[in-house]
């Protein structure tokens, strides 16, 4: 089974909006030199591994997407791997993880992310529920080793099943191949203790997947196995906007002096 190199960046590439979507400009052309050319900025620098996104077609539909943007998504994500030195991993927003599973088979990806793998959760598109079970089935009938990796209580939803973050965490481990701590909101710092509270209640990995800066990494770094990035490595900030070199740089310089190693890692790792 595939597993992320340590201490691993997880750098976003967040695709312009896909086709049907209500911001979509028109050029599917645009969506593909958009994705290469920051997936480009972001190896330059030595990210650790990429994850294909459909960030910019708020709102999300709650379950499955159309056809128009998983096949969206499926093409950028077969350039990115081919082009990628890297782990290539793809999430399908808000929550259509057999999309995801697919679409990383069907392109040689290595892993996928998915909001809610177990339970239920009440977020801004309704009810969202875990479909573990027919996730876990889809990959055992694709004879596929793609990753899973999965969101404890994920961000801007309320939970309805688990009561704390631990219990969360011990039953994702069993369905999971790793395990992902966020804050409340994209962009939103990870709590330190919400980390630890993880930590403690699983041994397999386990990441960080929002609000990482240069400035914070340090009280995360020790307890985490990797780090998702996406809204810092922005211009000022903001998750909309285009990546910011500068921006990757100083967090890539920070990530390789806590590790005390002056090289970026850029090999494919399998396990």
């Amino acid at each position: 089974m595939f597993t992320l190199p340590d201490k691993a960046v997880v750098a976003c590439v967040h695709l312009p909006p896909t086709p049907g979507s209500p911001r979509y400009g028109g050029s599917v052309d645009h969506i593909y030199e958009s994705a290469l050319s920051e997936a480009e900025i972001l190896l330059r620098h030595g990210v650790d591994a990429l994850i294909v996104e459909n960030f910019r077609d708020a709102p999300f539909h709650p379950r499955s997407v159309p056809v128009e943007t998983a096949a969206t998504v499926a093409g950028v994500t077969r350039e990115v791997v081919r082009m990628s030195t890297v782990p290539t991993g793809v999430a399908v927003l808000r929550n259509d993880a057999s999309a995801a599973l697919g679409i990383a088979v069907a392109t040689g990806a290595d892993f996928i992310r998915v909001n809610v793998h177990v339970g239920a959760v009440l977020s801004e598109q309704g009810v969202l529920t875990g479909n573990a079970h027919e996730t876990l089935r889809l990959r055992r009938a694709l004879d596929s080793d793609v990753a899973i990796y999965a969101d404890a209580r994920v961000k801007h939803s309320q939970p309805f099943v688990y009561t704390d973050l631990a219990t969360e965490v011990r039953d994702l481990s069993q369905r999971a191949d790793g395990v992902i701590v966020s804050g409340e909101l994209t962009g939103l710092e990870t709590s330190p203790e919400d980390l630890l509270t993880a930590r403690r209640v699983t041994r397999g990995p386990l990441l960080v997947g929002s609000g990482v800066t240069p400035e914070n990494l340090p009280a995360v770094f020790a307890h985490a196995d990797g780090f998702i990035v996406g809204s810092y490595f922005k211009a000022d900030g903001v998750p909309g906007n285009a990546v910011d070199e500068a921006r990757v740089e100083a967090l890539m310089d920070r990530v390789r002096a806590l590790r005390g190693s002056d090289g970026p890692r850029t090999d494919r790792t399998a396990a």
